[in-house]
């Protein structure tokens, strides 16, 4: 059974597990604004975990397609007093921070009630994120995104998605072994620098990353590529991403990270109850 350590809590994987999202920004894709204050944000903490959310996710930067990224003082100045309120209200819950800062990840674990990095760019926007991760000591997602938010939607190309990824994999997890991380997750970065063909494809072979034996992260949650797909809007997405969440498991997904817990959660223990 696969498990991660969480700051001396050990996380096993018995069965797929529910990460909230908490999009602490003013222009998120999906809820901006809607969390954007201390109040609210930790009301909707405690939503998730009564609807049975294994981690909650914070992200302080809105990494939509075009967006642009705040500095390192205003993303520590933002999360500085969630964090705090984290800190005091919730010191028994994980919660992973989606950052790609080490400066700021560094300052999150040791300060405050952070577990899990949750890095989009896998190292490649901060050098030092490796290095960092290893002196932590921390579980660390890692996704796969082509290019940089600001521009990662304009003409992603690739020879083969799947494969291109994996080998892109393949180097980061030999990097990491170098700082002794061990506790490694994937994320193949649904809709960040993919095409919709390329995230459908993504999809079809999400089995083919069970050769790192590693815990794999999926994140479709009301993603344009269930909006392009079915022509809807973002607020009729939710039968999609029930559906691409659904055989996402199958295909060997651990985690779902995704704004509905409450139906996400219903599709393990339906899932669980089949396969156990």
């Amino acid at each position: 059974m696969k498990s991660i350590n969480c700051k001396g809590v050990l996380l096993e994987f018995n069965e797929p597990k529910i990460m909230g999202i908490l999009n602490f920004t003013p222009d998120s894709f999906s809820d901006g604004g809607r969390f954007n204050t201390t109040y609210k944000a930790i009301l909707h903490i405690e939503n998730m975990i009564n609807s049975g959310a294994d981690i909650i996710d914070i992200g302080a930067i809105s990494s939509k397609p075009g967006s642009q990224l705040l500095s390192l003082k205003e993303e520590k100045s933002r999360l500085k007093p969630l964090l705090s309120e984290i800190n005091k209200n919730f010191s028994r819950n994980i919660f992973s921070l989606d950052t790609f800062r080490s400066e700021i990840a560094k300052w999150a674990v040791q300060e405050y009630n952070i577990s899990i990095i949750n890095d989009i760019s896998a190292g490649e926007l901060d050098t030092k994120m490796f290095e960092t991760i290893g002196k932590l000591q921390v579980p660390y997602i890692m996704m796969h995104m082509q290019g940089r938010p600001q521009s990662m939607q304009q003409k992603p190309t690739y020879k083969d998605v799947t494969q291109d990824i994996i080998n892109y994999f393949a180097q980061k997890i030999n990097e990491l072994k170098k700082f002794a991380v061990h506790d490694i997750i994937i994320d193949p970065g649904f809709g960040f620098g993919k095409t919709l063909e390329h995230n459908y494809q993504l999809l079809k072979e999400l089995h083919y990353f069970d050769i790192f034996e590693k815990l794999l992260l999926v994140g479709v949650s009301r993603k344009s590529m269930i909006q392009k797909l079915l022509d809807n809007n973002i607020d009729e997405t939710l039968n999609g991403t029930t559906i691409i969440n659904t055989l996402a498991i199958e295909k060997g997904a651990n985690i779902l990270r995704v704004h509905d817990v409450k139906e996400a959660k219903e599709i393990v223990k339906i899932y669980s109850k089949i396969t156990n």
